[in-house]
């Protein structure tokens, strides 16, 4: 940057000592002068001529969650509404991703089969949007997973409530990893099966001191609502980029118990314990990123937030508290009356009067090592041309919004 300059400095500077000392200067000693002048002239006018030398940019790598609510009311009805095309839902949810174009994308609230047919007929619609994920990542969800007791409390058995997730069927709105590089599925940690007893410091749900619903309850019940995963991409460079993935239970639609609360607090408070290397199972080494719909806000709604503010406030994480202009908006319904948090942060949006209104939900929260180039929701301000893009028939296609986050590539 300053080698131009620095060299037209010095030329000057000679020219002026010539002109000062020629007529001191004798016949042989005026060729060495010259002879000195020519090699340094050699050596100094191409950083006079030659253009600035501009750095390379980062490569950035773009990485994001997004809750899609794409879990119908059976098992394959997601994958033939794909197969058969025409969906207004499906449509404006791949538009979204198309816009955006995230490198790795979480989805959560996608139903699962085992095969994944609907996982690779969603990827298709997306690579006709000209945005390709080659690499993909699923695993049985505990959501409508049968336990074969009464887990919630009812007195019954077989409800959705009594699933290892609350879900209708098996593979109920689950979850799943896009990438544009390679999924290291062998050095994949999945984590669902870990017992919410055995969290160290878990706070296991009571009635009147006593296990709630029963303790052979308590025995079976896997902390997971859907997934714990910690999956590795190989990006290009070689290095391994780990994700902690998850999507935790909403903590609401319980009883005087707070069932659902107290889940969704230590769902998040795994990943304070792993962090801390409380767990049998320890990370590996390198940067990460925790990601996915925790359905909490920090600040405002129902909820446990102390694990979760943990989690933000992490030494070895950063929030980079992505913004949208249609979040800030949209923070002055009458929803939000009474809300404390910076409406700009929100990601998921139920406006009605009686509902919770705009929360922040969904997070992107990379390791410490990662350097932050940018962050944002697509959540676009009511007049923009881009806004069209969040409805389905009937409204917005998801309640949630895309959350992204750019770092630069490890």
């Amino acid at each position: 940057m300053w080698g131009r300059p620095f060299a037209l400095w010095w030329l000057r500077l000679g020219r002026a000592w010539l002109i000062l000392n020629l007529g001191a200067i004798d016949g042989w000693a005026m060729v060495r002068v010259i002879l000195w002048v020519a090699v340094l002239w050699g050596i100094i006018a191409p950083l006079c001529l030659a253009e600035p030398v501009a750095l390379a940019a980062p490569k950035t790598l773009r990485i994001a969650t997004f809750n899609v609510d794409l879990s119908r009311r059976g098992p394959g009805l997601l994958y033939g509404a794909l197969q058969k095309g025409g969906d207004a839902q499906i449509a404006a949810v791949q538009a979204q991703i198309a816009h955006v174009r995230p490198d790795v994308l979480l989805l959560t609230g996608f139903d699962y089969d085992a095969g994944g047919a609907a996982l690779a007929a969603f990827a298709q619609g997306l690579e006709s949007r000209g945005v390709r994920y080659p690499h993909r990542f699923a695993r049985r969800p505990n959501t409508g997973m049968a336990s074969g007791l009464d887990l919630d409390g009812d007195g019954r058995l077989g409800g959705a409530g009594d699933a290892q997730g609350w879900g209708r069927f098996a593979g109920a709105n689950g979850m799943a990893l896009l990438s544009h590089f390679a999924i290291r599925d062998d050095l994949a940690n999945d984590f669902s099966e870990f017992l919410w007893q055995d969290l160290p410091g878990a706070l296991v749900p009571q009635r009147e001191g006593q296990p709630f619903p029963s303790a052979m309850a308590r025995a079976a019940q896997r902390l997971p609502t859907t997934g714990h995963w910690d999956v590795p991409i190989e990006l290009p460079s070689g290095h391994l980029l780990s994700l902690w993935a998850f999507y935790a239970s909403p903590p609401v639609f319980d009883g005087p118990e707070d069932r659902n609360g107290l889940r969704n607090h230590d769902e998040t408070a795994f990943w304070l314990r792993y962090l801390g290397g409380d767990l049998p199972q320890k990370p590996r080494l390198g940067p990460f990123v925790v990601l996915g719909d925790i359905n909490l806000d920090p600040y405002d709604g129902d909820g446990r937030p102390e694990a979760l503010r943990a989690l933000l406030g992490h030494p070895l994480l950063q929030d980079p508290a992505p913004e949208s202009p249609g979040g800030a908006a949209a923070g002055t319904a009458l929803a939000n009356a009474g809300h404390i948090g910076r409406a700009a942060l929100d990601t998921a949006s139920w406006p009605n009067p009686t509902g919770p209104g705009n929360l922040r939900l969904d997070y992107v929260l990379p390791s410490v090592d990662l350097q932050v180039l940018a962050a944002g929701v697509f959540w676009p301000a009511p007049d923009a041309p881009v806004a069209a893009l969040l409805q389905g028939a009937d409204g917005p296609a998801s309640p949630h919004r895309l959350v992204w986050v750019d770092v630069v590539m490890p």
